[in-house]
């Protein structure tokens, strides 16, 4: 396990000093996934929260009428990835969580995860300071959509994340940005020219 990585994402995801994550390393497990592997299935209780070290992992769920696979996220290296809702309130997922490539990451369980306040003081102060940026880089994620048109969101796209048009199926990053496949493969080739 490569401790300096995990404790880089638990300083940048859950405001941690370096003294603070050196004390619950321990609660981590190395853990890797295969491409096809479901990390979490709809309906099954979440169990824990995995901080994404290399490869890709897709949150999808079928539209209300059952006839849409609907790609919600598409999570890459650094990236924290559980279904939130669940998480916090130790109840069921409401997504698909499965690996796109072969992934590997630092897995906590939920009782891990809830264990750390024994270890840190003001885990209560840093718990809640999590969940709320996980929820401000929602709310921004939905604004972005509903306020940029689709060569914009496409373009946001590759500049945040360029090396996802190299690993993930285009169908599954035009779903995540709200088009066809036919209209990502078009705006792409206008800016490509």
């Amino acid at each position: 396990m490569d401790t300096q990585e995990l404790s880089s994402y638990l300083e940048t995801y859950l405001g941690m000093r370096p003294a603070d994550s050196a004390q619950v390393l321990h609660l981590f497990t190395l853990r890797s996934y295969s491409k096809g592997e479901y990390f979490l299935r709809e309906g099954k209780r979440v169990r824990g929260l995995y901080f994404l070290s290399s490869g890709y992992m897709r949150i999808s769920a079928l539209s209300a009428d059952g006839q849409k696979d609907v790609t919600q996220w598409i999570s890459s290296m650094g990236m924290a990835v559980t279904e939130l809702a669940g998480f916090v309130n130790d109840g069921p997922s409401r997504w698909d969580i499965c690996a796109l490539s072969s992934c590997t990451g630092y897995y906590i369980t939920t009782e891990n995860y809830k264990s750390i306040g024994r270890y840190l003081p003001n885990w209560a102060e840093l718990d809640r300071l999590f969940i709320a940026k996980c929820f401000m880089t929602l709310e921004n994620r939905i604004f972005q959509h509903l306020s940029m048109d689709a060569e914009q969101r496409v373009r946001h796209l590759m500049e945040w994340q360029p090396l996802i048009f190299n690993h993930v199926p285009l169908h599954y990053i035009a779903s995540m940005l709200g088009m066809s496949p036919e209209t990502l493969s078009r705006i792409r080739k206008i800016m490509s020219s």
